[in-house]
């Protein structure tokens, strides 16, 4: 049956982009994507922020954001944020990692199973997954007491490490294709007046057994009726997923004949014939070969965003328990979990300021990683406008700092968000503003109306109506 699901028209698809046709020389804009790179440690804060609220366009860059200079006008800058949520049964680092993407008021382990909420990446994932190959993408080193991702309260979702499984993953079956996007506004309306109507002995297979369903339902009880329910939603589920995965397939076969403007972007380095075991340990040992994972892993976020493949990503670049030879040049200690620790204090004069140095070296040492992601996505044309100019990227930590500190997170969006964001600012607000309210403002960005998550309007810090005035 699923055979014959597969052959249908792709109505449900058609269906979707037929208001826009109707407009007629309406364009098809490419679509907003959301992207989180997200580092270990923190930050040191002094190293970060600005003092106050201001444009960046005269301003002296915190150093450990130098690296960005080139993008000051793409860079919007917030401080203040933090996370407010309780834990149980959780170390410092899976509090501080359960809460992250989800701003929950409680997270915790029970019976060993982590709970906290649905995180702001599974969140987009649910408004504009259905309409991407993949809902969204997991990649990076995250894993063990770091997780971020969660699909819904009590389901974590997992990180792939590595990088050539991903590009599989990205991949298989088709080849990668740079959409011509002006090419399918002209394309929707003719496919609309071509196929909208149209005799065809292709059916729904819920449409053929549907008398034979209803006949049976009648035999059965209530539980057995919701059980068929929800067999036949599930069956109809699959089919529309068929069908829109056709229609994408034939979009992508139109625009490789007439693909988009931009150079297709192909990652680097991927170590294809390379035990990724052993590539793995010189990540943790070797800072040269821990720069060109991270810059093979934002290659293949770049390359998803471009040809479409997902709108939603998030990257767990960087570990705890990575080394940092070469990389500090202060003091005598290399290991990133213990200069986290002797770099940090509840009050800053009392820590270790060697190692507080190593830790900002560190921390300028993947803002450099991040500015070359970011100038990539600038240099990727999508027919006047830049794939930079249609994501917003947020830039950030699991930690506030590495003493496991929720306060001030260190928090930096780049891109416009299709032109609802106004970079190019620091934007300082008072402070344990929710960082809730930030999520807030991102999922609207991707379709979201219910204007809340997290603990956007329950925490005891709750501000702005679980908004964050003044990104526009």
């Amino acid at each position: 049956m699923l055979r014959g699901a597969g052959a249908l028209l792709a109505l449900p698809f058609l269906e979707s982009l037929a208001p826009r046709a109707a407009r007629g020389a309406a364009a098809v804009k490419p679509p907003v994507r959301l992207g989180i790179f997200t580092v270990t440690g923190g930050t040191v804060l002094e190293s970060w922020r600005l003092k106050e609220s201001c444009d960046l366009a005269g301003a002296k860059l915190p150093s450990i954001l130098r690296p960005l200079d080139f993008a000051r006008s793409e860079m919007l800058l917030v401080s203040g944020l933090s996370h407010s949520g309780r834990s149980e049964n959780l170390n410092g680092h899976e509090h501080c990692a359960y809460m992250h993407l989800t701003a929950t008021d409680l997270a915790k382990k029970e019976g060993g199973k982590p709970f906290a909420g649905i995180s702001v990446d599974q969140a987009a994932a649910k408004l504009v997954g259905e309409q991407t190959f993949l809902p969204s993408l997991e990649i990076g080193l995250a894993g063990h007491e770091n997780v971020y991702s969660f699909r819904d309260a009590n389901t974590p979702v997992p990180f792939e490490a590595n990088p050539q499984l991903i590009f599989d993953r990205m991949f298989r079956g088709r080849q990668p294709i740079v959409p011509n996007w002006s090419r399918r506004a002209a394309a929707t309306a003719a496919t609309v007046r071509t196929t909208a109507v149209r005799d065809s002995y292709e059916q729904s297979v819920i449409d053929l057994v549907l008398a034979e369903a209803k006949d049976l339902q009648r035999t059965l009880g209530r539980a057995d009726q919701q059980k068929l329910d929800e067999y036949l939603y599930s069956v109809r589920t699959v089919e529309k997923r068929i069908q829109f995965l056709e229609a994408k397939l034939q979009q992508e076969r139109f625009d490789a004949a007439n693909p988009g403007p931009s150079k297709l972007l192909q990652p680097q380095l991927l170590p294809e014939n390379l035990p990724f075991g052993n590539f793995s340990r010189d990540i943790h040992r070797d800072p040269e070969k821990h720069g060109q994972y991270i810059g093979i892993m934002s290659d293949l976020m770049a390359l998803a965003f471009q040809t479409d493949t997902t709108r939603v990503a998030t990257f767990a670049a960087g570990s705890d328990e990575a080394m940092f030879p070469g990389v500090v040049t202060v003091g005598y200690e290399r290991h990133c979990h213990t200069l986290e620790h002797q770099g940090n204090a509840g009050r800053i004069e009392d820590a270790d300021p060697i190692a507080r140095e190593a830790c900002r070296q560190m921390h300028a040492w993947y803002a450099a990683l991040f500015a070359e992601f970011v100038r990539k996505l600038g240099a990727i044309d999508e027919g006047g406008s830049t794939l930079l100019d249609n994501c917003q990227i947020l830039f950030t930590s699991y930690m506030a700092d590495g003493g496991h500190g929720t306060h001030d997170y260190p928090t930096l969006l780049c891109g416009r968000a299709g032109g609802t964001l106004k970079p190019g600012r620091h934007l300082a607000f008072a402070k344990n503003t929710p960082v809730a309210n930030l999520y807030v403002e991102m999922l609207e960005r991707m379709g979201a109306k219910s204007g809340e998550f997290g603990n956007s309007k329950t925490s005891k810090n709750a501000a702005f109506d679980g908004r964050l005035p003044g990104l526009v």
